[in-house]
């Protein structure tokens, strides 16, 4: 990996996009929220002074966050028709047979695997049919991808 994390040009943008909303709206909501709260006095005991300062404190540093993201980041092709890269959508079936559907991606959320977790780094490269290893900090164990999307 030459940059940072890998992300697709679909994921960049999204972060682009949330870096957009961050920077623009919610930036100036807060500040008006500031402007607002200083109108009502005594700033030592202004609950909502202090409590939107934090929220402008937590608001900046997730757009250093992003920002330093898209910075590093390498933008990685779509993945190869029938191999898992970043931005697959694999199923997968556990030893056991509990199925579960995983998206590779570096941005996160609900569903999503990092390509350099363990179970990432076993399924990039990867097609249809192959079971693989996953040596994961709580025990290895074995899946086989079902689909790839």
């Amino acid at each position: 990996m030459v940059g940072g994390e890998q992300l697709t040009e679909k994921q960049a943008e999204a972060l682009r996009a949330e870096l957009a909303e961050l920077e623009g709206p919610r930036r100036d909501d807060i500040v008006a929220a500031i402007k607002t709260a200083r109108e009502f006095g005594d700033l030592s005991e202004n609950f909502e002074y202090h409590a939107a300062k934090n929220e402008q404190g937590l608001l900046e540093a997730r757009i250093r966050t992003l920002r330093e993201r898209l910075d590093t980041a390498e933008i990685v092709a779509e993945a190869k028709r029938g191999a898992v890269g970043v931005g697959s959508v694999v199923e997968i079936e556990q030893d056991g047979g509990q199925t579960m559907s995983v998206e590779v991606s570096a941005v996160g959320g609900a569903g999503s695997v990092s390509p350099t977790s363990p179970l990432g780094a076993a399924l990039l490269g990867r097609k249809a049919g192959e079971t693989v290893d996953v040596k994961a900090p709580k025990g290895a164990w074995r899946a086989t991808i079902k689909r790839i999307s």
